[in-house]
C-alpha cells in the first residue's frame, strides 16, 4: 500500500508541474523563490541551487512562533519531529537524527564530540526567538561543511539590527515585545529586544528570552506529571560597514534550561496503549550553551579572490543530570566542553568556473564528572568518568574546494571535494571489563567528493531539475569511544575504543517549480550506508540494564520521496500541502552474536502528509486551515520492539490533525496571532517519543514594535 501510494503522488504532481511550467510564462518569482547560502556557501536563489532546501523566513517564524528548534520543522516533509522529553527535540532527517544531521548557528558548528547517539537533546538548546531564518539542505554530504552532515545541514542565521532599512548616516533605534501562550502545554514565552545604530553602517541588536513551560494535558490521559521546565536565553550582536563591501561582526548568545525530566524513564510515566512506566524515582536535566564571535566579510574584492569569509569563535555547552533510581541510589553526572573554532572561506572567479575555497578547524576539550550517593544520601565516591571520558580532546580539521561551472545558459554543474582529519584523544575512560581507567587514542582521514546538476529548463528559474551524488562521512566521537551512560530504555552502553568512520552516499534527482499560481516540488533519494556505527547487546546485565556497545556494521540504505506544493487558487485563497515517505534497511546486531541481521532502520518516517488552505481576507487579516496525517508505523526493528517506553508494541498508531491559525496586524506596530491545534482532541505522540503531545492546544501570540 506505501508503494501505491508513493507512485500515485508522483503520476500526479510531476504532470502539474510540467503543464504549469509550460503554460506561464515571466512574472516575478522573488516572493516563492527566496535566496539561500547553505546549500552553496554562496548566496543564490532556490532554483539556481541543486539541492532540495526548505527555508523558514522571519514571516513565518513570526506568525507560528515555534517553541523550538526541532517543532520549526514540523511543517516541512520528511522531516519526523522526535521528543524524548518535552524538553528535547530531535528531527529525523531522511532517515538520520542527531549526530548525522548538522547544526549550525551563523555558519558555525553546534554539533560537537558530546553528540550522542539516537535523538539527543542538544537541538532544543537554540531561542527561536532570536532567528531571523532557518535554512534546511537535505542529504547534501559532507564536501561543504564535513563530519556530520548526513541526512541534513541545518544553518540557522540569528537577528541583527535592520542597517539598510534606515535612511543612510542616520540614527535610529527600535525595540520589539513578542508573547506565546499556550494552553495544552501551559506555557507561557516572553522575549524583549532592541536595537539601534546609524543607517547604512553600524547597528546593534539585543533580545532576551524567558519561556515557562507548565505539565502537557494530553488528550485521555489529562495532565503528564514532570513534563515542564523553564528557559531563559540572551543574545547580542553588533554589526559595522567600513563600507558597502567590508563588514564585521561580533555577536554572543547564550540559553539555560532547567528542571527538564526525562519522564519516560521514571515512575511518574504514563502508560499509553501498552507502553511500560519506567523505574526510576527522578532524573533532570540541566543544560546550557554558551557562543560568542567575530566574523568579517569582504566582498567585490579586485584579484584573484573576489569575496572573502572568515570566522572565530568559542563555544561551551555544558550538561547535568541528576538520577535517583528504583533503590534509591543517586548519581549526579555531567560535563563541560569548550570549543574553539575558526573557518576561512574565499570566492575567485575563474575561466574554469566559479571556485568556492577554504579550511576550517574545530578543537573539543571536555572535562566530565559523577558523583554516586547512597540510598539514605551519603556520599559514595567520584567515578572515573561521566557519561564520556573525561579529560579529552577533540580535533576536526578541513579543507575544501567547490567548482560551479556554467556549462550553458540552462546548465550548472557544481562539484568538489573535502579533505578531513577527525582526531581523538580521551584521557580517563572506565574499562568496561576492569573498571580501571584506561586512555583512548585515535584518529581518521576522510576525503568526501560531490558532483551536482541544476537545470534551468526556460532559464528564468521558472522550472528546474536537479540531482546529483553526494559522499557523506562521520567520525567518532567522544560518545562514541567512551561513553558510559544510558542508552535506550533499559539499556546502558558502554566505552567502544576501536570504531572506524561512518560513510555514506546519497543520490538525489528532483524538479521545482516557481510559478505565479503554483508553487511546486519533488525529490526522490536514495542513500547507501556503509560502516554504520550501531548499539550491540553483549548479553551482560549491568545494575538492571542490557549492556550495549558500539561496533561498525556492515551495509545498509534509506530511500524515499518528497513532495510539496502551494496553488494560488485567487488572489486571496491558496492551498498547501505535502507528502513524505521513506523506508530502509541496515545490518544490525539484534543480540550479543557476532551475526549481523538485516532490519528496519530504526524509527523510521512513517507516511506522512499535510494539506490545508490559507485565506489572506485583506493585508492584515489570514486564517488557515490545515490537517497533517501520520499513518500507523509498525516497520520495526529488535531494539525498537524492546523500547516499549516509547514506542507500544506493535507499532506507534497512527493519527490525524486538524489545526487552525490566523493572524491580524492591527497597526504597523502591533501583530495578534491565535491558532488551534489539535482541534479534535486526538490522543497521539510522534513515533520513538517518550511522551504524548498536547490534546487541545489554544495559542496566542502577540508582537508589538515600538
Amino acid at each position: 500500500m506505501d508503494k501505491f501510494i508513493l507512485f500515485l503522488y508522483i503520476a500526479v504532481l510531476f504532470p502539474t508541474a510540467f503543464l504549469s511550467a509550460q503554460n506561464n510564462q515571466g512574472f516575478d518569482t522573488s516572493t516563492l523563490d527566496p535566496t539561500v547560502v547553505t546549500a552553496t556557501r554562496t548566496a543564490k536563489r532556490v532554483s539556481a541551487v541543486p539541492n532540495t532546501v526548505r527555508v523558514i523566513n522571519s514571516n513565518s517564524l513570526r506568525e507560528k512562533m515555534p517553541r523550538s528548534l526541532p517543532e520549526a520543522f514540523e511543517d516541512v516533509p520528511g522531516v519526523m519531529v522526535q521528543k524524548t522529553a518535552h524538553s528535547q527535540g530531535s528531527p529525523f532527517v531522511r532517515g538520520f537524527t542527531a549526530f548525522r544531521n548538522l547544526l549550525m548557528i551563523d555558519g558555525i558548528r553546534l554539533n560537537n564530540a558530546a553528540f550522542r547517539e539516537g535523538p539527543n537533546q542538544y537541538w532544543a538548546t537554540i531561542d527561536m526567538l532570536s532567528a531571523r531564518q532557518v535554512e534546511l539542505v537535505k542529504g547534501q554530504g559532507s564536501m561543504l561543511y564535513g563530519s556530520d552532515a548526513i541526512g541534513g545541514t541545518v544553518n540557522l542565521l540569528t537577528k541583527s539590527a535592520d542597517i539598510f532599512e534606515h535612511e543612510n548616516g542616520k540614527e535610529f533605534s527600535s525595540g520589539r515585545v513578542l508573547y506565546r501562550g499556550a494552553s495544552g502545554e501551559q506555557s507561557h514565552t516572553g522575549r524583549i529586544e532592541g536595537q539601534l545604530g546609524i543607517g547604512g553602517q553600524t547597528g546593534l541588536h539585543i533580545g532576551y528570552t524567558a519561556r515557562e513551560m507548565g505539565n502537557i494535558r494530553a488528550a485521555g490521559l489529562g495532565q503528564l506529571p514532570k513534563t515542564g521546565f523553564a528557559e531563559q536565553a540572551f543574545d547580542i550582536k553588533f554589526e559595522h560597514y567600513f563600507n558597502p563591501d567590508r563588514k564585521i561582526t561580533l555577536a554572543y548568545n547564550q540559553f539555560n534550561q532547567d528542571d527538564a525530566w526525562r519522564t519516560h524513564k521514571t515512575i511518574f510515566s504514563r502508560t499509553w496503549q501498552g507502553t511500560t512506566p519506567g523505574k526510576e524515582q527522578q532524573r533532570i536535566l540541566d543544560q546550557g550553551r554558551k557562543l560568542a564571535y567575530i566574523q568579517f566579510e569582504a566582498t567585490s574584492m579586485e584579484g584573484l579572490v573576489n569575496d572573502l569569509q572568515a570566522s572565530l569563535s568559542w563555544h561551551q555547552h555544558s550538561e547535568q543530570r541528576d538520577r535517583i533510581r528504583a533503590g534509591g541510589r543517586r548519581d549526579i553526572q555531567g560535563f563541560e566542553l569548550d570549543s574553539l573554532g575558526s573557518w576561512i572561506q574565499l570566492t575567485s572567479d575563474t575561466r574554469i568556473g566559479e571556485l568556492t575555497y577554504g579550511l576550517s578547524y574545530y578543537r573539543d576539550n571536555a572535562d566530565t564528572f559523577r558523583k554516586n550517593y547512597a540510598p539514605d544520601g551519603t556520599f559514595r565516591n567520584n567515578a572515573i568518568q561521566g557519561p564520556f571520558g573525561d579529560d579529552s580532546v577533540y580535533d576536526l580539521f578541513g579543507v575544501y574546494l567547490q567548482d560551479t561551472i556554467l556549462l550553458n545558459d540552462h546548465l550548472e554543474l557544481t562539484t568538489g571535494g573535502r579533505l578531513t582529519r577527525a582526531a581523538a584523544d580521551i584521557g580517563k575512560v572506565a574499562d568496561p571489563v576492569s573498571g580501571e581507567p584506561i586512555s583512548i587514542e585515535d584518529s581518521w582521514d576522510d576525503f568526501s567528493a560531490s558532483a551536482r546538476l541544476a537545470w534551468d529548463v526556460s532559464g528564468k528559474g521558472l522550472f528546474n531539475f536537479y540531482g546529483g551524488i553526494s559522499e557523506g562521512f562521520r567520525a567518532p566521537n567522544f560518545s562514541d569511544l567512551s561513553r558510559l551512560d544510558s542508552a535506550r530504555s533499559n539499556e546502558i552502553e558502554t566505552p567502544s575504543p576501536g570504531l572506524n568512520p561512518e560513510h555514506f552516499t546519497s543520490y538525489e534527482i528532483g524538479s521545482r517549480i516557481n510559478r505565479d499560481r503554483l508553487n511546486t516540488g519533488i525529490s526522490l533519494f536514495f542513500t547507501d550506508i556503509k560502516d554504520i556505527i550501531s548499539r550491540t547487546p553483549t548479553g551482560q546485565i549491568i545494575d538492571g540494564e542490557s549492556e550495549v556497545i558500539k561496533r561498525n556494521g556492515a551495509s545498509g540504505y534509506v530511500y524515499g520521496v518528497e513532495l510539496d506544493g502551494r496553488y494560488q487558487i485567487t488572489d486571496q485563497l491558496s492551498a498547501f500541502g505535502h507528502f513524505a515517505w521513506n523506508d530502509g534497511k541496515a545490518d544490525t546486531f539484534p543480540t550479543s552474536s557476532s551475526i549481523s541481521s538485516e532490519e528496519y532502520v530504526s524509527r523510521l518516517l512513517p507516511a506522512s502528509g499535510q494539506l490545508g488552505f490559507r485565506l489572506d481576507a485583506t493585508d492584515r487579516f489570514w486564517i488557515e486551515l490545515s490537517g497533517y496525517a501520520a499513518a500507523r508505523q509498525d516497520r520495526l526493528n529488535t531494539r525498537d520492539r524492546s523500547d516499549t517506553q516509547r514506542i507500544p508494541p506493535g507499532g506507534t498508531p497512527g493519527y490525524i490533525l486538524l489545526n487552525f491559525r490566523s493572524g491580524f496586524q492591527v497597526n504597523e506596530q502591533l501583530l495578534l496571532t491565535a491558532g488551534i491545534e489539535n482541534i479534535t482532541d486526538e490522543a497521539y505522540r510522534a513515533h520513538g517519543s517518550g511522551q504524548n503531545e498536547p490534546g487541545i492546544n489554544f495559542v496566542l501570540g502577540a508582537s508589538l514594535q515600538f
